[in-house]
């Protein structure tokens, strides 16, 4: 595991959190991401919304304070990269598996969250790195799936087997984590960026961020 990226000065980043921050993402790579935002946008343009999403969530998670803050990546880092971050790449397998094995990269205490909800805030994610009270947080996402998962005490058998990727996949993880015994506690729904719906829902609630002002100018360019 490596640290890559020229951006913000580490200085700026608060320390001192008690876990770490794994960030689940795709390259922004054209015709690998996004896919389901064409034709209304071109391959390059869903790329260059998947690389506004994960540059805001990455600044989220930057003002975050934590032990450690990890890029779990399928594919190569590049510029949009800030100084900071940790980059392990992505093991092959299902997305049960690759879950799984993200958390086994903390060596502790861990909130997991993906890349397609720019909304998110360090208020948020510092929440869910807030274990007193609670084993595990949960996350769910408004299309049925998650968007955060939080484990005080990461452990593979809480992920593997969960149907990913289908309407059902919140609903069965957060009543495995229960069924372990562990106490839940849950964060706000939110709502993922997949479709162009999604993705003009989620520019209006989060108008500060990269993807909203992107979103804006490719919705302008084609009027």
């Amino acid at each position: 595991m490596s640290a890559y990226g020229s951006g913000a000065g580490s200085a700026a980043i608060p320390d001192g959190g008690a876990g770490t921050l794994i960030v689940v993402a795709k390259a922004p790579v054209p015709g690998r991401v996004k896919t389901r935002l064409t034709p209304h946008f071109t391959p390059q343009q869903a790329a260059e919304l998947a690389r506004a999403a994960l540059q805001d969530t990455l600044d989220a998670v930057l003002a975050t304070p934590a032990r450690r803050r990890v890029l779990y990546l399928d594919g190569v880092p590049g510029h949009w990269l800030p100084e900071g971050i940790e980059v392990a790449p992505q093991c092959a397998g299902g997305l049960d598996v690759r879950l799984a094995a993200a958390f086994s990269l903390s060596g502790g205490p861990a909130l997991l969250i993906g890349m397609d909800t720019p909304q998110v805030t360090p208020e948020l994610l510092a929440r869910g790195l807030d274990f007193a009270g609670t084993d595990c947080w949960f996350g769910p996402a408004l299309d049925g799936g998650f968007w955060a998962l939080g484990l005080a005490d990461p452990d593979p058998a809480l992920l593997l087997g969960v149907p990913m990727s289908v309407p059902h996949t919140g609903a069965v993880q957060r009543q495995r984590l229960a069924a372990s015994g562990r106490p839940v506690r849950d964060l706000p729904a939110l709502r993922d960026v997949d479709t162009p719906h999604d993705a003009a829902r989620v520019a209006a609630s989060a108008p500060g961020t990269r993807f909203a002002a992107l979103y804006a100018d490719l919705r302008a360019a084609v009027r």
